[in-house]
């Protein structure tokens, strides 16, 4: 079973992000506040669950948070700070989105930045050991790929609906074929050393 939170503060956020290893898309950041009565038998790290779980969890947490917030980066931004720090943006931006704001901010992973001086954790795998933190997980994930299904109607050749962004054969494929798009991030390694493109 997740604990509820890392912290004794009453407004405690979790925070985790999506979207950091593709390379077309934002990376998505969300930020979620839980009330102390919170209990979920079925959340986890959004990566456990299947997308119906996925789903069917996303309207329960804004519903049941005291507050959620959610962040996009785009490729433009992540080419100009770099990833790591397009992620930790994205969650900050996040976090700015919560009423009130918190006390305390449990962040996935093992990087962050200080935010507003407020007193935080890095916990790696957190997203599986708090359910704050999985609750942003979920949202994060399902707001990112929300966006991807979107996109993927412009340009229906990379297949984002089905691999989100990420660097599967059939997206490299894709970029191979038809170039890169205003939607793919340009400092990343988008082919392989031996499929060097002309950009």
């Amino acid at each position: 079973m997740l604990a509820l939170n890392y912290s004794k503060y009453k407004f405690e956020c979790g925070t985790d992000e999506a979207g950091r290893g593709c390379l077309a898309g934002p990376v998505t950041a969300a930020a979620v506040i839980l009330p102390d009565d919170f209990k979920n038998s079925i959340l986890n790290d959004s990566k456990q669950l299947t997308e119906i779980k996925r789903d069917a969890l996303k309207p329960v947490i804004e519903l049941e948070s005291i507050s959620f917030g959610v962040a996009h980066i785009f490729p433009d931004v992540i080419d100009e700070i770099n990833i790591l720090n397009a992620s930790i943006l994205a969650m900050q931006e996040a976090i700015t989105k919560l009423t009130p704001q918190p006390q305390f901010i449990s962040v996935d992973g093992n990087k962050f930045k200080p935010y507003n001086d407020i007193p935080h954790a890095t916990i790696i795998k957190g997203d599986g050991k708090f359910l704050n933190i999985a609750a942003a997980s979920v949202l994060a994930k399902t707001y990112r790929d929300a966006y991807m299904n979107t996109i993927h109607e412009e340009f229906p050749m990379y297949n984002w609906k089905k691999n989100k962004g990420y660097p599967t054969k059939e997206h490299r494929e894709a970029i191979k074929k038809y170039g890169v798009t205003k939607y793919h991030r340009q400092s990343f390694r988008l082919l392989p050393d031996q499929l060097k493109l002309d950009l």
